[in-house]
Order: structure tokens, then sequence, then C-alpha cells
């Protein structure tokens, strides 16, 4: 609380706020519940993989996190490849092996997105579902569907048939049909002229709702941890989670990242500060903002944490480098651009 009333002293949010929901109340999104008695190999579905002329089935690859597109290091090897959802398994099919489960809102809201044309995405046939709690906006998205069943602006309840599962999109057969399934804080609301910037020769078909907007948590287990503690808030889950960097951005009325969570807000805003410090976890979700003294006229990596491998593996390609050679990718620096674009 005593950050929301700062960032209305700061002028990052209106000082009246709407009334929301603030209990994060949370179903899965089929009658896939396996995930709450360990069943690994009955909740993700399985990736096919193919390392050094191998060939495996891994379900670990349908988790989230860094866990596809293994590379050998001198200290091991490295999953490079970050899995942004989870990969949930189906459990009805009919007689031709097509898949019959119902996907439902995993908790109530406002359908923002909806993508009914497989070639537009990777994930296939999509929608993405806006809910807010306790006045910050998150996007849960259901991608990979067979068909749809809401359209955008509709409000929709927890438990909703909002599609069927399917396998639309890249890359994925009748036998590897799956929900991918993501829980999502949005960058900035004004990712649209950013995108034409740097991207203008790639049709935008998802405006705000692009997966470069979105920053995925670990929403598998984020169930588990309501299980045991059903009053737990999403700052407090995040919380949790490591610093594996730090980026100092200009300071710049346009940083929508503090106006959209404002609990990021860290204490110590004084007359000195001329920048903003943003910590984020190695998946690259932002977890807090503070205010800084150092002079930067652009992003400018300001820590990391240490690690003997190159840290383009560890980060998304948003880090490169190897130990104090640690430096914001070109891709990195436009990313860093978005938090506080136009500036």
């Amino acid at each position: 609380m005593r950050s929301f009333v700062r960032a209305i002293a700061l002028g990052l949010l209106p000082a009246v706020a709407t009334a929301e929901r603030s209990l994060l109340d949370l179903a899965l999104p089929t009658d896939n519940d396996a995930l709450f008695s360990g069943g690994g190999p009955a909740f993700y579905q399985y990736v096919e993989r193919d390392y050094k002329g191998v060939k495996s089935t891994p379900w670990e690859g349908g988790r989230y996190g860094f866990v596809r597109d293994p590379v050998d290091t001198p200290g091991g090897i490295v999953y490079t490849r970050f899995h942004e959802g989870i990969d949930i398994r189906p459990v009805h099919r009919d007689a031709r092996g097509e898949p019959l489960d119902e996907v439902r809102a995993i908790a109530a809201g406002k359908v923002a997105h909806v993508n009914r044309i497989p070639a537009y995405s990777n994930y296939g046939k999509y929608v993405v579902i806006e809910h807010r709690w306790s006045g910050s906006p998150y996007y849960s998205l259901y991608a990979h569907l067979a068909s749809v069943a809401v359209a955008p602006g509709e409000t929709v309840k927890q438990g909703q048939r909002i599609g069927v599962m399917g396998y639309t999109g890249t890359g994925i057969n009748q036998p590897r049909a799956h929900l991918h399934l993501e829980l999502n804080l949005m960058l900035n609301r004004n990712f649209q002229t950013w995108y034409d910037t740097f991207f203008k020769n790639d049709p935008n078909h998802h405006g705000l709702y692009n997966g470069m907007n979105l920053a995925g948590l670990d929403i598998a287990r984020l169930f588990l941890a309501l299980r045991k503690n059903p009053s737990l808030t999403i700052p407090e889950f995040l919380n949790q989670e490591e610093i594996f960097y730090k980026v100092t951005l200009p300071k710049s009325p346009h940083f929508d990242l503090a106006k959209l969570y404002p609990w990021m807000l860290q204490a110590g805003t004084g007359s000195g500060q001329i920048s903003w410090e943003v910590s984020f976890a190695r998946s690259g979700v932002p977890l807090k903002i503070e205010p800084s003294e150092k002079p930067v006229t652009q992003p400018e990596l300001s820590y990391v944490k240490k690690s003997a491998g190159d840290y383009s593996y560890l980060t998304r390609d948003i880090i490169s480098g190897h130990g104090a050679s640690a430096h914001l990718t070109q891709y990195g620096m436009q990313l860093m651009r978005l938090l506080i674009w136009p500036d």
C-alpha cells in the first residue's frame, strides 16, 4: 500500500483508483490437475528433442523456464531457450486422437485479444484475458487452441469456457496437442510506436498483446504456492525471485511499468534522483524499481550475477559477454528502451 500511495505522490498514478479485486484466486484451465499430485509427465506435454543425434521426448521441456535447446559449455550443459509458460497435456481425446479438453479462464476478467488466424503467430489460435488485482493488470494467455469461444471486450467468469485445446501454431502435431498457458505483466502501453520503429517490416497483428510486450511469471509455481497460502499476492510471490541483473534507465515521464505496477517502486526517492534502476529475474521479469542518482543517457547494465558462462545463454540474449565484460545486447538495449518509450 505504501508504494501505491507514493506512486500517487510522484504523479505515476491518478489519485482516484477504481475498486478492483484484491484476492488472487486462480483455477487450472483444463481437467488436467496432475500438477497438484506431483505428476510431471502426466501434467506437462513433452517436447521432441534431438541432441547430438540422440532423440528423446522429455516432459521437462513443457515446464516454465530455461528448459529447451541444450548447449554444451565448459561448465556443463546449459538450456538456452526460455519457455515463457507451461504446456498442459490433454486428458480427453476422441477415437481419432483429437484433443477434446475444454479450456477455461483461470480467473475472472475481460478478453483483451483473440488471434483466430494461426499463421499470424507461433501460438496459433490464442486468447489473452486481462485480470486486475489490487489495481494492477495481469494477462493470462491460452495458446494452440483448436477453436475459440470468446470475443475481445467480453467479460468472463473464472472457469468459463473460452475454447478447446488443439495444436495450431508452428511445430506442433496431433500427438503433442496441448494448452500453452502464461500469466504475464505488460511492459509498456506505448508498445506499438516502439515496435514500428524497430520492426517496421514485420506487421504486428497482436497490438499490445504481442509477446515482446509481455513478461511471463512462473505460473505453475504460483498455482502450487497458492495452494499453500491462498492469501498470497503476486508482489509477494515475485519478491521470492532472485535478482539476476539490474539496468539503470534515464528518468522519463513515459516509464509505464511504474504506473502499471506501482508495488515495484521502492522507498528512497529524493531530490537527487535522476534515473531509475530496474531489477530483473533471470527470466526477464521485472521485480522492483529503485531511484538512482547515477547519470545515464541510455539504458545501462548496472549489475549482473557472476557467472562463468556466456550471459547470452542465461538471459534470453538480453545480456552478452563473460564476467566483467557483460553488457546489454542490441536486442537487450531495444527492450530496455521499450520501458521508457518514446523517450
